[in-house]
């Protein structure tokens, strides 16, 4: 065979051999871009996922400005976490008139009024009441200074750098020590609306406040979010989904701006500072939020996650733990439309942040190029019952206490009855004795009035966990409700015709035996 022949045959053996492997070959693809198709006109913004905490977009987002009123997000939040909303708040001379001029009085609010904590809310976070931000503070601190070092305290347990922000009064109005990043604000108004309350208020359009000196009568009043106010998809500032914010604006602030958003299942929120006038600062958020919405999704961790089924017994931190006795919480990471869960890389930390669950023992994070898109938990399933033992615990010993308490009372009005001289007896005049009125109490009759005592305070206790409970699924269900009308109309039905699409695929389930979720 010659040495051409040779040659000629190993050349389509090689080229044949290469067909074959062609099908069984792995390319590997690089994972899609981030998209960066959107800008803002304000001197810096973000829009966040609310789920996953991942950066959408953003601009100067370490960059400190100053607040103004969007930082009675704040406020509102340190406000209801220490007192309760029917609490009567008294405006003192300080509160009403201690502010910098031109700085506004809508309810021409006065010294002496006196104001529940939620008409005040209210009235700060929808009128951007700043004589109200300095009556609960006093009321709440009984010192404006005494507030603002809570609201600090507050800012950084959630994660903001105090190299980025800080904070001088709870109204927002001008301080030069009184600034903010675009990105703590998004950490600080994420903590500030998943308070059903702070959301709640925040999210009202229309209120009534109770009457005041100066308004006998009470007063209506509406929310300033063009935003969030505007229902019409023909508006320039209708953005489908925004339901909660706040505005803000001072001279040296310039316009900045807080929108929170629920559309397909997903939860964003935008913050604008240094906005433009003209309301182009509405637009930069709006433009913003569509973005976020349209170029990314949500992947679930739970299921996807393979970590806990990799090793058994799982060592994490130096410790050792079955991998049963861990589970990983519920979370999502954000990725672009065209990416997968595997896109994603996944690292685990020991060493967690500071206000970490007190049952977490390791924390998974994910980062899509080089960016974090989302985190989870890992939690120890015996520490985590081990501490709600220790809750448990801990609340009936303060049933106990207050138990005591009650007892000692009792008696001390039982000896001081007991050793009261005789009242004179006057016919027909005089209050009857109170039932403990001059009757020793028996050791026995302690301990039994004692126990009923504990009893009342647990089932006190429990009845008052039952009634919160209840009210957060009433405020969920008129919420859900709420969205529902709105995505009816949007889509042209009302109501009462979409409940009979309902019914009739409910029937139609039935008859055709197929389990469905509710």
């Amino acid at each position: 065979m010659s040495s051409s022949l040779r040659k000629r045959i190993l050349g389509f053996c090689t080229a044949f051999a290469l067909i074959l492997n062609t099908g069984t070959m792995t390319v590997y693809a690089d994972p899609p871009q981030w998209p960066a198709d959107v800008g803002i006109v304000a001197g810096a913004g973000i829009v966040v996922d609310a789920d996953s905490g991942a950066v959408l977009f953003g601009q100067q987002i370490h960059v400190s400005y100053p607040p103004a009123s969007i930082l009675k997000l704040l406020t509102a939040l340190v406000v209801v976490e220490n007192c309760g909303m029917d609490e009567i708040v008294t405006f003192s001379d300080d509160a009403v008139h201690n502010l910098e001029p031109g700085a506004g009085n809508k309810l021409s609010l006065t010294v002496g009024d006196q104001i529940s904590v939620e008409d005040c809310l209210h009235m700060m976070l929808l009128l951007s009441s700043n004589q109200s931000a300095n009556a609960l503070a006093e009321h709440v601190a009984g010192s404006r200074e005494a507030f603002v070092e809570m609201m600090n305290k507050k800012a950084y347990e959630l994660g903001c750098s105090p190299d980025e922000t800080h904070f001088a009064n709870p109204s927002g109005l001008n301080d030069d020590s009184q600034y903010v990043s675009a990105y703590d604000m998004a950490v600080i108004a994420a903590a500030a609306f998943e308070n059903e309350d702070v959301f709640r208020i925040s999210s009202t359009k229309k209120y009534s406040v109770a009457p005041t000196i100066n308004n006998p009568n009470g007063a209506n009043i509406s929310m300033e979010h063009r935003i969030v106010m505007e229902e019409s998809s023909g508006s320039e500032y209708y953005c489908k989904g925004a339901v909660a914010g706040k505005t803000g604006y001072t001279s040296k602030a310039g316009n900045t701006l807080v929108t929170y958003a629920e559309r397909d299942g997903r939860r964003v929120i935008s913050v604008i500072l240094k906005g433009s006038d003209k309301y182009q600062y509405y637009m930069d958020a709006k433009n913003i939020m569509n973005f976020g919405f349209a170029s990314f999704k949500n992947e679930p961790v739970n299921g996807a996650e393979t970590f806990l089924q990799e090793q058994d017994p799982v060592e994490l931190g130096g410790n050792t733990y079955p991998a049963s006795r861990l589970r990983l919480e519920e979370a999502v990471i954000t990725v672009p439309l065209a990416a997968q869960f595997s896109d994603a890389v996944r690292t685990v930390e020991t060493d967690m942040p500071q206000g970490h669950p007190a049952a977490a023992v390791a924390r998974l994070v994910y980062t899509y190029n080089d960016r974090k898109v989302g985190s989870g938990y890992i939690y120890d399933t015996e520490l985590e019952a081990q501490l709600a033992a220790e809750e448990a615990s801990r609340a009936a010993e303060e049933a106990s206490r207050a138990a005591k308490e009650s007892l000692d009372g009792a008696e001390t009005e039982s000896r001081e009855a007991e050793n009261a001289p005789a009242p004179e007896e006057t016919e027909g005049t005089g209050n009857p004795p109170g039932p403990l009125s001059g009757i020793p109490l028996t050791e026995n009759q302690i301990l039994i009035l004692a126990a009923v005592l504990v009893l009342a305070a647990v089932l006190g206790c429990g009845m008052i966990l039952v009634a919160r409970k209840r009210r957060r699924e009433r405020i969920a269900r008129q919420q859900r409700r709420e969205r529902r009308r709105q995505r009816l109309q949007e889509i042209g039905y009302n109501e009462e015709d979409f409940e009979k699409l309902m019914q009739k695929r409910r029937e139609n389930g039935k008859g055709q035996g197929r389990d469905r979720n509710p």
